[in-house]
């Protein structure tokens, strides 16, 4: 036995040798001229970080230019000509979006099986639930402790008599019609909502037949005002334009899982999708090199559109402040703290490594723009299992929205604050609960928050109409609390990587397993005398689909296989200690 160990030892270094070659003596080391030179110092670093200090670069040239521009007062179209090459930008990002979500999500989701998607998903919607309660309760906390609210800044001339109908339950059950949409083409360029609308009634009729008929007189203008107030609004399902991300991660998601249960037959569609997603992942490449163009023209037309920005700024800094210091508590104190007790790995290498992408979240205010550089940072540079990051960051950027969570708790107490409102632990207790479930139904694109805000407002009665007091802050606000919900999605990927190491790790050992069994014999196990042959009252049609239904069970079969028998050598082991 020994001998045939180290002959078969032998075979495999000379296999790895190669064939030998004439009688030439190897080239010496002096001559190898097309050996890469290694960097070091300096120069490595700054070949490693090349682009962040681009993207950098162009977030500083933006304030910088927007600030030194403003004393010019510019017309409004010059500041749309300096804003232009940013929009161009956002578009371009934008547009890699959608075949982005959906190769990742198939691709991701086909790569492991059913019971291990399963796992992942509930691991994902616990943490994103977690992490946004927590923020929320975070946000209320501050706001109490803080009261930025101040009722000078009360202003009733700039308030609106217009009270929007808002319903959390209305805003819950668009959740659920985005999540399963009717018609997939439609999902990709329109979302539903709902809307109320006066209901159509014979008074109405009536009401357009008496103005025709009696033009002028008192007792048409008095039927007119009497009808008037009959009107009653009803609920409306209608579709606005924007893409439903929701319905088609729930699509792609599905459409994966199922993908990766039919074996062989299904490999050429998993291929075809992982190959859209490294043709996305090198487009992301080239498009980063207009960073600085881009995200220095949105910033710097950003700051040049906002009216009086000192005033702006000193009226609503107390508010400003309470946001940011949540935002950096959460960052830098929470976030890190979960993932050393998780990971246990220095958590700030982490966040060094998730800069480029919070700066893009930053300047373009949207996590889903930001979606594809962040994909660039997790794979490429931090090193997270593809199959995790595939799966978690499409569903985080439209699901996880943990800055939003504290963005609407803190500005719903706000806008109760500034109109003299003493809420109770019912009304607190609300705004947790209908700031958390309105952000998990938040849309990633700028400024959502907004219209959630309504829900909240609603909820605990408190005037709709003093929103339009933040919307002059909201695009600074809005850039900060960004970039809460894209490093929520990187550190959640993380965490739920080293919660399911195992699984990967078997997973991984269950392929190899796969590729090391002999031809002929799907499960590993031999025929016995039959040497491979059909056994008795065995077509040879029975046979393949045999094969074919093992080959695409081998996964989960040999996955329990190999934890067994890991269960069974560290047994052994701790028997021998």
């Amino acid at each position: 036995m020994e001998m045939e160990k180290s002959g078969k030892f032998s075979d495999y270094l000379f296999a790895k040798m190669g064939p030998p070659t004439s009688t030439e003596l190897p080239p010496k080391t002096t001559e190898c001229s097309d050996a890469p030179v290694e960097l070091t110092g300096y120069r490595r670093w700054l070949s490693e970080n090349l682009m962040l200090l681009v993207t950098l670069s162009g977030v500083l040239l933006g304030v910088v230019l927007g600030l030194s521009l403003r004393p010019l007062n510019l017309h409004g179209d010059s500041i749309m000509l300096i804003s232009y090459p940013g929009e161009l930008f956002m578009r371009v990002l934008k547009l890699m979006i959608l075949p982005l979500v959906i190769s990742s999500l198939i691709a991701g989701s086909a790569s492991l099986n059913a019971k291990m998607n399963g796992k992942i998903a509930l691991r994902t919607l616990v943490y994103f639930a977690s992490t946004s309660f927590f923020n929320a309760a975070l946000g209320i906390a501050l706001v109490l402790l803080i009261h930025p609210g101040n009722p000078d800044l009360h202003n009733a001339d700039d308030r609106s008599t217009d009270r929007r109908a808002v319903n959390l339950l209305d805003s819950l059950l668009d959740l659920g019609r985005n999540v399963f949409p009717d018609n997939l083409f439609q999902a990709s360029i329109q979302q539903a909502h709902t809307v109320y609308l006066p209901k159509p009634s014979i008074l109405h009729v009536f009401n357009e037949t008496m103005n025709d008929t009696l033009a002028s007189g008192s007792e048409a203008q008095r039927l007119s005002e009497d009808l008037t107030e009959e009107v009653v609004l009803v609920r409306d399902i209608q579709y606005r334009s924007g893409t439903n991300t929701l319905g088609i991660v729930f699509f792609c998601l599905v459409f994966g899982t199922f993908l990766g249960t039919i074996g062989q037959k299904g490999q050429v569609v998993v291929d075809f999708f992982a190959a859209i997603f490294e043709v996305i992942m090198k487009m992301v490449t080239c498009v980063m090199w207009l960073t600085p163009v881009g995200i220095s023209s949105v910033i710097a037309g950003k700051i040049l559109s906002v009216g009086d920005l000192g005033l702006v700024m000193s009226q609503l800094m107390w508010f400003i402040v309470t946001v940011a210091i949540g935002v950096f508590i959460y960052q830098f104190v929470v976030m890190q703290a979960v993932y050393f007790v998780v990971v246990r790995r220095n958590p700030f290498k982490f966040y060094a490594g998730l800069i480029q992408a919070m700066l893009t979240a930053f300047a373009t205010a949207s996590t889903a723009a930001a979606l594809p550089i962040t994909f660039r940072c997790m794979n490429e540079k931090l090193k997270v299992d593809p199959r995790i990051t595939r799966f978690v960051l499409p569903i985080g950027c439209n699901i996880n929205m943990d800055g939003t969570a504290l963005y609407i708790a803190v500005a719903s107490i706000f806008i109760a604050q500034m109109s003299g409102m003493v809420l109770g632990f019912g009304e607190l207790l609300t705004v947790l609960l209908t700031s958390t479930a309105a952000s998990m139904s938040s849309a990633s694109v700028p400024s959502a928050a907004l219209v959630l805000l309504l829900v909240v407002l609603t909820a605990i009665d408190a005037p709709v109409q003093d929103v339009t007091l933040l919307f002059a802050v909201d695009w600074f606000v809005d850039r900060i609390r960004t970039t809460n919900n894209m490093l929520g999605d990187c550190y959640t990927a993380a965490v739920v990587e080293e919660l399911s190491r195992k699984e990967l790790m078997a997973l991984d050992a269950a392929s190899v397993n796969y590729q090391d069994m002999p031809a002929g014999t799907p499960n590993g196990h031999g025929h016995g005398h039959h040497d491979g042959g059909l056994l008795e009252g065995q077509t040879e049609l029975e046979t393949s689909s045999k094969c074919v239904m093992t080959m695409t069970d081998s996964v989960v079969v040999d996955i329990s296989a190999v934890m067994n028998n890991v269960n069974l050598q560290q047994e052994h082991c701790n028997r021998r200690v």
